[in-house]
């Protein structure tokens, strides 16, 4: 399990969200999902704005030193989904094991799974994971994570130790 000292971050790109039109289903299911194994310090709902997505990450990242990040929607194909370039943009290297689970998992539910873009990786000491925009589809992606997530942050929080074989 994740301890409770990490600090989350969960970000919901939404341009109905963001106004008001729409509730953020996923962005209080995944704050549902890490409680008791994290702290939720940060949640927002804001446009499918790649600037502003930008600079809200390395905000969180840089001056917050939040532990992972958490973005819900805007992964597909659609002009405005524009998660993953954003999240690439502040990247130091991606996890690309991560996504690529995922995926695999999605497709076994439904083959658009092969549409999603989403990313996972690091800037400095932070795990930002991409998620997709559905309720049903961020709680099935993010399962798929959990078992990893403690020795992924354990590591990029300065364990030292082996990675031993489970």
């Amino acid at each position: 399990m994740l301890e409770e000292s990490y600090r989350v971050g969960i970000l919901t790109l939404s341009d109905k969200g963001s106004c008001g039109e729409r509730e953020d289903e996923s962005g209080a299911l995944l704050a549902e999902l890490v409680s008791g194994l994290a702290k939720v310090v940060r949640y927002q709902v804001v446009a499918d704005d790649q600037d502003k997505i930008i600079l809200m990450l390395k905000s969180w990242v840089d001056d917050l030193h939040l532990d992972i990040i958490l973005t819900t929607g805007g992964t597909g194909l659609s002009p405005r989904d524009v998660t993953p370039q954003a999240t690439e943009a502040v990247l130091d290297y991606q996890v690309p094991g991560m996504a690529e689970a995922m995926r695999a998992a999605s497709f076994k539910i439904t083959p658009r799974a092969m549409l999603s873009r989403a990313l996972v990786g690091v800037r400095r000491q932070t795990l930002i994971i991409n998620l997709p925009g559905s309720p049903k589809a961020a709680r099935e992606n993010f399962e798929v994570l959990r078992p990893v997530l403690p020795h992924a942050l354990a590591k990029l929080t300065g364990d030292p130790t082996d990675c031993a074989v489970d």
